[in-house]
């Protein structure tokens, strides 16, 4: 297991409208799989279903991501917890996003060649063999959200049951690793906390 860093520089934060755009394509890809509406792009399972529970000791679904997940306090990636992941089951990756946000959908974290046998995200780290690819602002580890105050965030925390290891290493970038999670995507399950 291996520590999740946490930005050391406040500048780095998206307040303010200082946060980089989120890359086109593969954020359009992860939308269309992270939606449970049933429509994949091409190319992906369309199998999938939205199977998976997902839930967290620290966050409650619906209810306002604690301080301590966000820019206003440590910052640290919240624990998670998974159940329920079907048959061939190979692998599975951690998104966390937020499609409401003022300057587009915005990509937080993404992880993947987690092991199916372990049901748990710890807070604050990866378990190995995982990995982390590069966020939509280029960071390959957790940004932490600044949920504003005069808007409405919706930040989705989806874990991926995946048909096979994504062949990715550390640092990918964000349109191949989200590519890659949709194209082996066997089913989902999704937290969602507010902000705002």
């Amino acid at each position: 297991m291996f520590p999740v860093p946490r930005h050391a520089s406040p500048a780095s934060r998206h307040r303010g409208g200082s946060r980089a755009p989120a890359a086109t394509g593969g954020v359009a890809v992860l939308m269309a799989v992270a939606t449970g509406c049933g429509v994949l792009p091409t190319g992906t399972n369309a199998e999938a279903t939205d199977d998976i529970t997902v839930t967290s000791p620290m966050i409650r679904e619906g209810e306002t991501i604690p301080e301590r997940y966000t820019c206003e306090g440590e910052g640290v990636s919240p624990p998670l917890r998974w159940s329920g992941l079907p048959s061939g089951t190979e692998s599975l990756a951690v998104l966390v996003d937020d499609t409401e946000a003022s300057g587009g959908a915005q990509v937080y974290w993404v992880v993947y060649g987690l092991d199916p046998e372990n049901p748990e995200l710890p807070e604050g780290s990866v378990p190995q063999p995982g990995h982390q690819a590069q966020n939509s602002v280029g960071a390959a580890d957790y940004e932490p959200p600044c949920p504003e105050g005069d808007e409405d965030h919706e930040y989705r925390f989806t874990v991926y049951a995946l048909s096979e290891d994504v062949p990715l290493s550390d640092g990918a970038p964000l349109d191949e690793a989200l590519g890659a999670i949709a194209a082996r995507t066997l089913a989902r399950g999704r937290l969602i906390a507010t902000g705002g």
